[in-house]
C-alpha cells in the first residue's frame, strides 16, 4: 500500500489504526501487556492508556489478570480479535482498490521550490512532487491519499500539511463491502477520485450532489513530465 495512507476503523472520535492493530496482535503473541509493549519498544503505560481509550469506543479488548513478576498475563478477547479481523479485511480492501485508482491532472509549472512545485491545472494550483527541468506535466493524485471533510469541518489551508485543498460535488459513489469510491468534481475534466470507508461514507453523508472538502499532501501528488511521457 502506498505509504502516505493508512487505514483505519473509527467509532465516534476514536480511531483505530494500524499502530493499534499490530499492539493487540502483540499482546496475543506475548500474554501479557507488559511483554508486548517491550517487544515493540513502546512504553508499558502508553500503551496501557490506549487500550482503555480503545476500549471506551470499541468494548473490552483485553482481558487482564493480576499478579507475577510481569504484572499478570492479558489476553486478547473475541471482541478484539473480531475487531482485527475487520481492519485486515479494510486494509485488504483498500490495497486492491487504491493499487489501481489514480487520478491524473495536465498543467503547467509556475513555481518552483526545490522538488516540490506549483502545478496550474484546470482544478486550480496543486503543490506536487515534479521532476527537475519539467514544465508541462502530468500530475498522479492516488485516490488513498486524498482525504474528505465536511466544509465546516475543513482544516484552515495553512492549518494541516495537506496543503493542496479543493472545494468540491460529489458525483456519484460506488460502495464495496468495506471501501467506497467517491468521484468528486472539482472543475476539471476528470473528477477526483477518492477511496472512503462505509463508516466515513455515513459519517459524511456521501451521496451525489454533496459539497466537500478534499485535502491531500503535496508528496502524495507525483508528475510525469508530459513531452517525455508522448515521447515514450
Amino acid at each position: 500500500m502506498d505509504p502516505s495512507f493508512e487505514a483505519q476503523l473509527q467509532e465516534g472520535d476514536v480511531d483505530f489504526t494500524e499502530r493499534d492493530a499490530s499492539l493487540l496482535e502483540a499482546i496475543h503473541e506475548q500474554g501479557s501487556l507488559n511483554k508486548a509493549a517491550t517487544a515493540l519498544g513502546r512504553s508499558y503505560s502508553r500503551c496501557q492508556k490506549r487500550i482503555d481509550s480503545l476500549e471506551d469506543a470499541f468494548g473490552t479488548l483485553v482481558e487482564r489478570t493480576r499478579g507475577g513478576p510481569g504484572g499478570g498475563g492479558s489476553r486478547v478477547t473475541e471482541a478484539g480479535r473480531e475487531l482485527l479481523a475487520r481492519f485486515e479485511r479494510l486494509q485488504t480492501g483498500f490495497a486492491a482498490a487504491a493499487g489501481v485508482t489514480e487520478t491524473v491532472f495536465s498543467g503547467t509549472v509556475t513555481d518552483r521550490s526545490g522538488e516540490i512545485a506549483e502545478v496550474e491545472t484546470a482544478a486550480g494550483p496543486i503543490r506536487a512532487l515534479v521532476p527537475p527541468g519539467s514544465e508541462q506535466v502530468q500530475v498522479g493524485v492516488r485516490a488513498d491519499a486524498v482525504t474528505l471533510h465536511a466544509p465546516e469541518e475543513a482544516p484552515a489551508a495553512d492549518g494541516t500539511s495537506a496543503r493542496n485543498r479543493f472545494d468540491g460535488v460529489v458525483e456519484s459513489v460506488r460502495d464495496g463491502e468495506n471501501v467506497g469510491q467517491v468521484a468528486i468534481d472539482v472543475g476539471a475534466e476528470t473528477p477526483l477520485s477518492v477511496l472512503v470507508t462505509a463508516t466515513s461514507r455515513e459519517r459524511l453523508g456521501l451521496e451525489p450532489g454533496c459539497q466537500v472538502v478534499a485535502t491531500f499532501k503535496a508528496t502524495a501528488a507525483r508528475c510525469t513530465d508530459r513531452k517525455r511521457r508522448a515521447d515514450e
